[in-house]
Parts: C-alpha cells; structure tokens; sequence
C-alpha cells in the first residue's frame, strides 16, 4: 500500500520522453492527476497523450521549450499544478530555476534549490563533501572561463587532467588533457559544446584516474536529516562518457569498500539534509581506492536498476517526500538480486515503421516510442531502456541477452548490434569482468 497524504497533487512534468512516462505512471499510482508539456515537434509524442493535460510550451528548438523555465512556470501556472517534475536532464540540476519554481508557490519535486547550487557548484560540493569524510579527486579550487587561468590551473593539479563543466552532464563539456599542448584545443572544443548545451561555459579540473570502475551510490532523503541508502550501481561501460550499460549491485565492488561508500554517502545526506533521489558518483580503483566525483540531484536514467534490486518505487518516493511524507513512510516491494540496464539509442531521425519490443519474465521495458512514430532530431538520442533482473548476474545477463535479440525497431538506425557485442563479449560476462570505463571507446576504435 502507497502511504500519501490527504491532498492531491496536480504535478507539471517539465520533461518528455520515457522519463515524463515513467512520472505519469507515478503519479496514477498515487492518484495524482499529471500535466505534460510539449514542443511544437512533440504534438504526437506519447507522454502528450498519457497525461490528463497538455499545453504547448514553444517551438522544437529545446532552448525555447523544454529549456524555458519561464514557459514551463507559466504553463504550471495556468494548468493551476501543485508541483513540478524536471525529470532528468533539461532544467532538472537548475538551480535558478528551482528557485523560481519555489518562489512562485509551486513544490520543485526534488531537492531545494540551494541544495542543487550547493552540488552544482564542483568546488563547494567537493570542499563538503571532505569535510563529511567523503574521498575526493585532487583537482582545481575554482572555476575558471579563460584559458590562460586553466593553463595554470592543469600545471598545478599536474597532466594529465580531467577537464569539465561546472553544468556538465551525460558527458558534455568533458575532455581527457595530457599535455599542456593540447590544452586549448580541447578546452575551446569542451567549452563551446557544453555553451551549445546549456548556456554556461564555467569549467574545472580533476587529476586524472587511471583506469577506473564507475560506480554510483543511490540515496533518498526527506529533508528533515532522514536519508535511505538504495545500493550501488555499476556504470561502467561507456561510451565517451555517456553510460551505455549499467547494473546493480557491483559485481567487482569488494565488500569493505560497498559498505564504506555506502557509509559515507549515507552521512552525507543526512548532513545536508537532502531531499528527494540523489546519486554520489565514484571512481573506485580497487580496495580502499574510491574518490568522489560528483552528486546527481535528480533522478538518473539509470534509476530503474535500483528500483529492482531494491523494491523502491524512486519516482513515486520522489512525488511522496514532495507531498510532506517522510522516509518511514515509504514502501518496500518485491527486490531482486541483480538487475542489468540497456540503453537502446537511435543514430538518426526518422519514423518507426516496424517496432517489437521484448517480455517475458525478468524483463522491463521503459520507452515512449511506438509504430508510426517520427523520432524528432532535436533531443536525446535514447529511445528505449531494456532492464532484465535475475537471481544472480548470469541470469540477468541471460535474459538481457534474449530481449536485445528480441527487440526489432524498423525506420531507423540503432546501436542494438553494439548493445549486444557488449553483453557477449568475454571481458564484460567473465567473473573477472576485464572492463573499465575506457573499456568501450577501446573497443569502438578497433
């Protein structure tokens, strides 16, 4: 049984895609009624017609749409909504636009907005996260946006370097330097693509970590210093930077290393009193070695992994903890022992003309495409997410395996052939499992 609170909720989800679909079914669940909003290029879309409401927000260009906050707080406004789900990606790590969400009466779901600037600024979020106990990556002091001060900067912290995004994300604004040679090229080249993206070309730097796992730690929390630790998961396989396979839990993790990753992020929320989903992210080298990167205040794509291993519902815990319920009040459901995500990515635009989507025991499907679909090419490229759970990590790998197999999408181009490289090739399904995150770009160039 859901615990909610006697008033009902009318939640504006500023996103589209899966993940608006992924709230919508939320937000029934709970009885709360659901606004969509849509760029002129999304008039067909899926979550349009899912939701009990919907209102155009602008053009296709998503800086006049789904990057519109005033738009979206305009829309909130008419529709008379209690709340607003960013979803992930777009305005959901905005911590301009949280304000002006909470400033014009309406619940941010999510963190408050002076938790978000707290982690969206990298050298406050590093400089609590030490004091919390929290191991982090040696790395610059302060943001920078003139070359010449990164130069002196990436001389300091000593090649090679990290260089990344104040606002970065999914990999935008991020370039591995090793040398001060390439050092302009790459910063020119960093900082115009995450300009394009978001509008902020504020950068800094983090010594390099060698050949790393990528690992994440789920937490939730209800702002009151109460915080749920959901596990971790393993988002190593990646290509430039962008997660292309994830699962929980860790397979290579060593057990003293989970349960001090878990402790300290467990801490860590409590001490900032965070609300909402959150994720510290990691580089762990081995046993003992693990350095904060950053913290995700929002719900991830990978969200999905944890919600099976754990038997949490992480969105409608999201709509709850907004709602005034607290972490007791959360319902467990059935867990599974080990759960493995696929990201299905369309390489063009087009129109679905033939689409079979897997089942079966052990498999879940979260997307928002259909036949006679027009994927618009304006937005991100993911356009199905595959999850398989199973009693142990052959059994979710083997289920995986079948539903890549099954899974036809005619019309367009996708990366299902590299999907299914990837879960067959010796290094990923041995025990030893021989990858790190530079494992797949490896791959590709060969």
């Amino acid at each position: 049984m859901l615990n909610i609170v006697e008033k009902t909720f009318k939640i504006l989800i500023a996103n589209r895609g899966e993940i608006a679909i992924r709230i919508i079914r939320a937000a029934k669940l709970l009885g709360f009624k659901t606004v969509a909003v849509y760029s002129s290029s999304d008039r067909d879309a899926l979550h349009v017609a899912m939701a009990d409401e919907a209102i155009q927000i602008g053009p296709a260009n998503a800086n006049k749409s789904y990057l519109n906050s005033h738009a979206i707080i305009a829309a909130a406004e008419i529709t008379k909504a209690d709340a607003i789900h960013p979803g992930y990606g777009f305005l959901s790590e905005n911590a301009t636009f949280a304000k002006e969400v909470e400033s014009s009466g309406i619940i941010f779901v999510g963190p408050n907005s002076s938790t978000i600037a707290q982690m969206g600024d990298k050298a406050k979020a590093r400089l609590f996260m030490s004091e919390a106990g929290v191991p982090i990556v040696s790395g610059s002091n302060s943001f920078f946006e003139d070359i010449e001060v990164g130069l002196i900067q990436a001389k300091q912290v000593g090649y090679p370097i990290m260089l990344k995004s104040v606002a970065g994300g999914g990999g935008k604004g991020m370039r591995l330097i090793t040398n001060k040679e390439n050092f302009k090229e790459l910063f020119e080249l960093a900082q115009s693509e995450i300009i394009a993206s978001v509008g902020d070309g504020r950068m800094y730097i983090e010594k390099f970590v060698s050949n790393p796992r990528h690992i994440e730690v789920q937490v939730l929390g209800d702002g009151l210093g109460n915080a749920l630790i959901l596990g971790e998961r393993d988002c190593t396989i990646q290509s430039h930077h962008q997660k292309v396979i994830e699962e929980a839990p860790s397979q290579l993790l060593d057990k003293t290393t989970r349960e001090e990753m878990l402790s300290v992020s467990l801490n860590a929320t409590k001490k900032m009193a965070y609300r909402s989903a959150g994720t510290f992210e990691f580089l762990y080298q081995g046993p003992g070695r693990y350095y904060f990167m950053e913290m995700n205040t929002r719900i991830q794509v990978e969200h999905a992994i944890s919600e099976e291993v754990s038997g949490i519902d992480l969105v409608a815990a999201q709509l709850q903890l907004a709602n005034g319920n607290k972490i007791d009040d959360l319902p467990v459901g059935t867990k599974k022992i080990y759960a493995i995500e696929a990201r299905v990515s369309a390489q063009s635009a087009g129109t679905i003309s033939g689409l079979h989507l897997p089942g079966g025991l052990g498999i879940r499907v979260e997307t928002a495409i259909y036949q006679g679909y027009k994927i618009p090419p304006y937005y991100d490229a993911m356009i199905i997410k595959i999850i398989a759970s199973g009693n142990n990590r052959s059994e979710a790998l083997a289920r995986l395996q079948i539903a890549i197999e099954e899974t036809v999408v005619l019309g367009v181009n996708t990366n299902l052939d590299l999907l299914m490289h990837i879960i067959t090739h010796p290094d990923y399904i041995s025990e030893e499992n021989k990858t790190d995150i530079d494992w797949l770009d490896n791959q590709l160039a060969e």
